[in-house]
């Protein structure tokens, strides 16, 4: 991997975390909003969990506006539905992982502080998470191949040998 294409990834993965960041914010205050209101686990069994489904969710909307206009926003595509539903794909996956390590630990270890929740939500959660995102928008949501396929065809047949045609 050439320097400039280091620098480029660094930049790339700053402008996630950053976005990622305000993504975060809107997560852990929705999800504590509702952790500590009306689905309480005293009052809704399932409450972390919901509270946690619907903050994600919200965080999920941030994030794609803010990886699509600023983070990948040379290599988003034309067709913004299928963007965005792969975009939806991928970040249900890493909410997934993120309600798994919160479901492990307030119902299987025990764990049902509102601090053991953010932890296991908000740390471990969201450091598994963020990893498995920023690998599947970079390589598949926002891939460089994928962005318009007629520019891929022509940057791939510019860098192949030259060929001969015979007629």
């Amino acid at each position: 991997m050439s320097r400039e294409s280091r620098a480029a990834l660094g930049r790339q993965l700053l402008s996630f975390i950053l976005v990622g960041g305000v993504g975060l914010v809107v997560d852990i205050v929705v999800f504590n909003a509702l952790r500590t209101t009306v689905l309480e686990p005293s009052l809704v069994h399932g409450g972390p969990v919901i509270a946690k489904a619907i903050s994600t969710s919200l965080a999920i909307l941030v994030n794609w506006i803010g990886n699509r206009f600023w983070t990948f926003r040379s290599q988003r595509r034309t067709d913004v539905v299928r963007e965005g539903i792969e975009f939806a794909v991928v970040s249900a996956a890493g909410m997934v992982i993120a309600l798994g390590c919160l479901w492990v630990s307030h119902y299987l270890l025990g764990y049902t502080s509102i601090i053991a929740d953010n932890i296991a939500t908000n740390v471990v959660g969201l450091a598994l998470g963020t990893a498995f995102r920023f690998a599947l928008y970079r390589w598949w949501v926002y891939s460089v191949r994928r962005r318009n396929p007629v520019t891929a065809a022509l940057d791939t047949a510019s860098t192949s040998e030259p060929r001969v045609v015979i007629r």
